[in-house]
């Protein structure tokens, strides 16, 4: 069969727009890997555009122009005080991964069970940290559903409240995401949250391992957002651009309790102070330039709609998540073609999650594009072919 006969595959079922999970859309499928195409010829002379997610960017010279377990290194101190300070916190703590500062800020709130916490049924706490919360702090989760598709509710939270009994593990986190799947949480919604949580005795966290992205698009600070969370998880390697870490902020306690929990979990550092200086350097000159990265998305997304691409979820900031089903072809099949052009996507069946970030020019959305475009061309053609 030829290589255009190839492209087109049989239509899977379409996934109408909801809030439940895909988790699809965030496993990174093997068939989009160079090294599961050992035979295919990638035009070296383009970059690599890799649309798989914002923590594949690569370390550049210029981020790398002591012992962080005995707290002696200053750019690790320096990092930390410049975080807790830009959100309004007492203190913080820089770790290696945003898992981990999600899971070490938890366990600092889940200190006596039988408890839980409530959370979007979509959230990375809940469903990409390996059940971490059950394991590590020994606490039951209830997922919440976000009626509108967007983003949960203080109603819909305050309906999934355990309450104290001799028959329950209560509520004691909220749990909250911003941005989740590139989609903004409103700052009225989570302001509703936090008056909610505070009158029942509650503690606020945040993964807010996007949530520069949030804070660039809408104008709103850090400072701001911090002031309605008790711990907040803050990724630098996503789209910050950092090679590697997350912070944690929060008060004196809770970073004393974390950095505790932190060294018994394994995740003390040692020589920790370039990663620091590194993760500077890229919040002082990458963050400022996360709308543009924002309007190419968009531009992107409305190219990829004039295609006849069906957007599951709107585009806020660099996220796009797309069914290409209407076009009568699948990511399996595409990839290896958006490959030879050596652009790397995620996905499985018909349904992707496209991230952008700073190393993504419009160069690479624009050949992105064409090859659809191509496709979508010879869609006619290519279904005889299949056929005969």
């Amino acid at each position: 069969m030829s290589i255009r006969g190839r492209i087109i595959a049989p239509l899977l079922a379409r996934r109408s727009l909801s809030s439940t999970v895909n988790p699809r859309l965030y496993l990174q499928n093997s068939q989009n890997n160079d090294s599961t195409h050992p035979k295919l010829e990638v035009d070296l002379s383009r970059k690599v555009a890799d649309f798989r997610s914002d923590t594949v960017t690569a370390p550049t010279d210029e981020m790398f122009e002591r012992d962080d377990v005995f707290q002696e290194d200053s750019s690790v101190r320096h990092l930390e005080e410049y975080m807790a300070e830009l959100t309004g916190h007492q203190n913080a703590l820089f770790c290696s991964s945003g898992t981990l500062t999600n899971q070490l800020s938890l366990s600092t709130h889940l200190t006596n069970p039988p408890h839980s916490v409530v959370c979007d049924a979509r959230s990375h706490v809940y469903m990409w940290e390996a059940g971490g919360i059950s394991y590590h702090s020994r606490a039951s989760v209830s997922p919440v559903i976000a009626r509108n598709g967007i983003h949960i509710t203080v109603d819909e939270i305050k309906n999934s409240l355990i309450e104290t009994d001799i028959h329950t593990a209560a509520t004691r986190v909220v749990s909250l995401e911003n941005t989740l799947s590139g989609m903004i949480l409103p700052l009225q919604d989570i302001q509703a949250i936090y008056n909610m949580a505070r009158s029942r005795g509650l503690a606020m966290h945040l993964d807010g391992a996007r949530l520069w992205n949030a804070s660039q698009a809408t104008g709103i600070s850090l400072k701001e957002y911090g002031k309605h969370f008790d711990s907040m998880s803050l990724c630098l390697s996503k789209g910050v651009g950092a090679p590697i870490g997350s912070v944690i902020v929060g008060s004196h306690a809770l970073i004393e309790r974390a950095r505790y929990l932190r060294k018994m979990f394994g995740g003390g550092w040692r020589q920790a102070g370039f990663m620091a200086a590194a993760a500077k350097y890229c919040i002082d000159t990458i963050v400022p330039t996360m709308n543009d990265t924002h309007a190419l998305t968009k531009y992107m997304s409305e190219s990829l709609v004039s295609l006849g691409v069906q957007l599951q979820v709107p585009v806020h900031t660099n996220m796009i998540l797309m069914d290409i089903a209407p076009l009568g072809i699948t990511v399996e099949t595409l990839s290896p073609f958006l490959l030879a052009k050596n652009i790397k996507m995620s996905g499985a069946g018909t349904e992707s999650r496209l991230v952008l970030h700073y190393q993504i020019d419009k160069e690479a959305v624009d050949t992105f594009i064409q090859v659809i475009k191509e496709a979508v061309a010879n869609k006619q053609e290519l279904k005889k072919v299949q056929a005969t």
